[in-house]
């Protein structure tokens, strides 16, 4: 049981997701029952009834005003708001029209729960995310991340030298040479790091995963860090085949040669509304075995 009540709520639809925008229709419909004031930016309003809702300009204006975040869509939905979410301490509540929907609460024909929102039966559980900071010749930049950073080869088929340590101690921890490393939060355990042979963590958890891709070494492992670590790595090879940094499969940065970057907790964190009571391992083997597959 939650005591923050929640009036304002922002609707965020990915249209390009098929039936997204039906499903986004239904939701409206949904929360105008249950009296909730309803939000979204301005890039909508072609597409949705304005007399039902609020459009505001900007999506920091959107998650300044209300108390929680509907997304419709995919977990690439959800992690994209999460960055904001995040930023202004707003809760977020994920409804699936995607494929496996990992971080979603709801599935599409679920959308009658939204009611427990009203009279406050749900909890709020809260994720880590990463704070990444990619230091090089060009200056210093700092990204955050849900699920995870990938450091990937580009289109040449030549492995990449990756040295990792502790930041703060300068002490060297392992080297790999690999297709790419993986640095993910427990949420991420089950995304690109899972594909890659690493651990299923507990997304609740507080750790810092590293993941080889395609290592060429019979020892190579993937290793658990706790949250508390400061990791550095750098990545180079030893022609001109491009480095890429992968941010959350969204942002995409060129990593050279001298260039460090620093992977640690970050200090905020992701918060999601739950409505039902429902283990993390019921949802991975559900979503797996929906989809024909199988732990």
């Amino acid at each position: 049981m939650c005591m923050n009540r929640i009036q304002k709520i922002a609707v965020m639809p990915n249209l390009t997701k098929k039936d997204a925008y039906s499903t986004t229709l239904q939701l409206l419909t949904q929360l105008q029952k249950l009296s909730f004031s309803i939000y979204m930016t301005k890039d909508y309003i072609k597409a949705f009834p304005s007399d039902i809702i609020t459009f505001c300009e900007t999506p920091e204006t959107l998650y300044q005003t209300v108390d929680a975040i509907l997304t419709i869509g995919g977990d690439g939905t959800i992690i994209h708001a999460a960055l904001l979410a995040s930023f202004f301490h707003k809760p977020i509540l994920g409804i699936n029209t995607g494929r496996l929907g990992f971080v979603a609460e709801l599935e599409k024909n679920e959308l009658d729960m939204l009611s427990r929102l009203v009279d406050g039966s749900y909890t709020i559980e809260k994720r880590m995310m990463l704070q990444i900071t990619h230091q090089s010749c060009e200056g210093v930049r700092s990204f955050r991340a849900m699920n995870d950073m990938v450091i990937s080869r580009g289109s040449l088929s030549r492995l990449i030298d990756i040295d990792v340590s502790l930041a703060a101690e300068k002490g060297y921890i392992c080297s790999y040479r690999a297709d790419g490393l993986i640095l993910s939060t427990p949420t991420g355990s089950s995304a690109y790091s899972l594909a890659a042979g690493g651990p299923v963590v507990e997304p609740t958890m507080k750790c810092i995963l590293m993941t080889p891709v395609c290592s060429h070494s019979l020892f190579a492992r993937p290793v658990v860090f706790s949250h508390h670590s400061r990791l550095s790595v750098t990545a180079s090879c030893d022609d001109d085949t491009e480095v890429f940094m992968t941010i959350d499969g969204a942002v995409t940065v060129t990593v050279h040669r001298n260039d460090v970057i620093l992977v640690e907790e970050a200090e905020t964190e992701t918060e999601f509304i739950r409505l039902k009571d429902r283990t993390f391992y019921k949802i991975l083997n559900d979503k797996f075995t929906e989809k024909g597959r199988s732990l």
